[in-house]
């Protein structure tokens, strides 16, 4: 395929380096990358080790310059994961694991140890809404009697990037684009998609984030993991490597895009809602936890490296062993004094845990600690008169309190295509550390390099999309269709799909067919040659998923003259199943059924979606749905709940509404006519199925 001109102009100053990270080389002196202070950088993706697998070096003055401005960019709230929810509760041992760790709380059956746990979003701001596509941070704190512990992670088992130098430019690369503000709290621009087009080790978290785990139905249906490898210490010094999982009793569960869109428009509190909610009337969400338990010798079994983050283990190879569960049973009585003063380090352990040399939790070590120091600034110190440096400075690092800079330009990041002239890093002239001889008090030489054992980027990636069943493949695609959709400059679009390509070339060619862009995709010659990988059945939600409807909620649109006895049998055979009826009607008042009893309405039908519920019920008279057939919010009610593949029970009176919807001859078994006793049963039994699958198929055919 035929290179454009935009292609080569990024091309020749791109270079890969051992392990396939990416290196932009500056063409000339003037453009040369440096410090705060001044000083050339010679390399910018890879922090300082000792060894090429070792630990990372505080002496790295570049890495700890960098992530330290970095941690005070924004101001009061967190850079990161700024919008959350926080619950108190306790974790209570179920399976002791003396034999693997001699942490206390972890060591005897049936002991409680006080928690407090934190869910939020990550790229969006404090008033940001509930429901975007985004990964959701999963962070527990541990009041154990040996001091704190913090488990600092994500409901996505791995990350975007391989070392933590680079986390400030994904970062950069996701907020709003700094010329503009904007888009807020999404990834569906370019300057996100450019980062990535241009960074394979990131393939296996974008088919994650674009698959339907970035849309959760609820906090409380998420699964959350620790992402790094750990080490676990028993009472006789044997050190075992550990990967950390939470899953929640109820199920994981998640919602249509086109649902989450609705539910930001309609309740932008959503998940907070439905939290506080839950715990306010004891319905207390509980997630069992476990760990994946191995050697040294079975981590050099693996065709990839333990310490890098950007892998998962698949269960089939190690099963998880669960430990115990965590219930959260009370709510914050001050959001601001708990949930949003809530300090959380991943460096932050009790006896029994400890750290591996994974070089993204290594940087995490420092980040943490030092963004804590001072949510309110006071980065820019260097640009002071006393201060600044007397040469040249030119760097990537923006804002923060007391800014005087004035950069004009939309990147903010490297590698980028979008701004060939912009600081590069320099290896003729950077800086670069003296490596002594081992014997000299050093354990090892100090190094700036990718392990080549991380250099396998695209094999996960492509055993996660070949593990998905059919309607989360096709959420995938969608989801990469629309974001690229969103994108602007046509090269980076190019270079996804090449990389989609390398992942799968059914995924590519549906993504280039949605977006029109048919035979334009960049040939990318992987730095690994792939490896097909069996598909593991426990990555796909959908697959996994048991037919269940504890803490779902159903809504039910009810009207005068509607069969209150039928409503009640409804409601009766919900609760058996652990799920709540919500009855929603015209005006909030209620309604008034043939037995003469008032029903009193949960929620108006102007300000209740059926977005809002997993499944869905029409209770009505011939009179009561007249009114119903002329109004919008009635006719979406039913459309909607139908086009996200929701289970539907109707009274016979109801089906002028589905006519008027456009859906009345679509009707498939997930739409039940309750007509007999029996038929609350069907309705139960299908809305235990979450969606109906093979409807979305169908419906899907017309987009084609």
């Amino acid at each position: 395929m035929a290179k454009s001109k935009a292609i080569k102009e990024v091309d020749k100053f791109l270079a890969e380096g051992p392990g396939g990270a990416t290196h932009q080389s500056a063409s000339s002196r003037e453009q040369s990358l440096t410090t705060n202070q001044g000083v050339v950088v010679a390399d910018n993706q890879n922090t300082l080790k000792s060894g090429e697998r070792g630990p990372s070096l505080l002496e790295d003055f570049h890495f700890r310059e960098k992530i330290t401005h970095f941690d005070h960019e924004r101001i009061p709230e967190r850079i990161v994961h700024a919008r959350g929810s926080g619950a108190h509760g306790y974790f209570e041992v179920t399976n002791p694991i003396r034999h693997l760790t001699k942490a206390s709380f972890l060591a005897d059956s049936g002991k409680r140890t006080e928690l407090f746990a934190r869910f939020s979003t990550v790229a969006g701001g404090a008033g940001a809404g509930d429901m975007p596509r985004d990964v959701r941070g999963f962070a527990v704190k541990f009041y154990t009697d040996e001091g704190n512990f913090d488990l600092v992670g994500n409901n996505i088992p791995v990350f975007f990037i391989q070392d933590a130098i680079k986390f400030p430019d994904l970062i950069h690369s996701v907020k709003m684009e700094p010329y503009r503000g904007y888009p807020q709290d999404a990834t569906a621009h370019d300057t996100f998609w450019d980062f990535i087009s241009l960074l394979p080790e990131s393939m296996n978290m974008v088919l994650w984030i674009m698959s339907d785990r970035t849309i959760p139905r609820s906090l409380r249906m998420m699964e959350g993991f620790g992402i790094h490898t750990f080490r676990l210490v028993n009472a006789d010094e044997k050190s075992t490597f550990v990967k950390f999982h939470w899953r929640p009793t109820i199920g994981a569960a998640s919602v249509m895009w086109d649902e989450a869109v609705k539910i930001n428009g309609a309740d932008p509190d959503f998940h907070r809602r439905d939290l506080f909610e839950a715990i306010a009337k004891g319905a207390f969400p509980e997630w069992e936890f476990g760990v994946q338990a191995f050697d040294e010798t079975q981590a050099d079994s693996f065709d990839f490296d333990v310490l890098d983050p950007t892998k998962i283990i698949p269960e089939e190879v190690i099963p998880i062993e669960m430990v115990g569960r965590m219930v959260l049973d009370r709510n914050p009585v001050n959001f601001f004094a708990e949930t949003e003063q809530a300090a959380f380090h991943p460096g932050h352990l009790v006896p029994g845990i400890d750290f591996t040399n994974d070089p993204l939790l290594q940087g995490r070590l420092f980040s943490y600690t030092d963004t804590q120091i001072s949510r309110l600034g006071g980065a820019n110190f260097h640009e002071l008169p006393i201060n600044r440096p007397r040469c040249p400075m030119r760097n990537l690092q923006r804002d923060g309190m007391r800014r005087m800079d004035v950069v004009p330009g939309r990147v903010s990041y490297e590698p980028n295509s979008l701004d060939p002239s912009g600081p590069r890093e320099n290896p003729e002239r950077g800086f670069r550390t003296f490596a002594p001889q081992e014997g000299a008090g050093e354990t090892g030489q100090k190094l700036r390099v990718r392990p080549e054992s991380f250099a396998d980027h695209y094999s996960q990636a492509r055993q996660f999309y070949r593990s998905m069943t059919p309607p989360e493949q096709r959420h995938i695609e969608n989801a990469f269709a629309f974001e690229l959709s969103k994108v602007e400059a046509p090269i980076i679009r190019r270079r996804m799909l090449g990389h989609l390509a390398l992942v799968e070339e059914t995924l590519a060619r549906a993504v280039e067919t949605a977006i029109g862009m048919e035979g334009e995709r960049v040939e990318i010659t992987p730095y690994r040659a792939l490896v097909d990988l069996d598909p593991s059945p426990a990555l796909s939600l959908i697959g996994k998923a048991k037919p269940t409807l504890k803490g779902r909620k159903i809504g039910a649109l009810v009207t005068d003259g509607a069969d209150g006895d039928r409503v009640e049998a409804l409601r009766d055979a919900l609760e058996k199943e652990g799920a709540e009826l919500a009855i929603v009607a015209r005006k909030v008042g209620g309604v008034q059924p043939k037995s003469g009893k008032h029903l009193a309405a949960d929620m108006a039908l102007s300000g209740a979606p059926s977005v809002l519920f997993d499944a869905v019920a029409i209770f009505g008279s011939e009179e009561g749905i007249k009114p119903l057939l002329n109004n919008s919010a009635a006719i979406d009610w039913i459309r909607d709940a139908f086009g996200h593949l929701k289970v539907i029970g109707y009274a016979r009176a109801a089906r002028p509404l589905f006519v008027k919807a456009g859906i009345a001859d679509d009707l498939d078994e997930g739409v039940i006519e309750f007509s007999a006793a029996a038929s609350i049963e069907r309705y139960v039994a299908a809305a235990k199925r979450q969606r109906i699958w093979e409807r979305e198929a169908r419906l899907s055919e017309g987009d084609a």
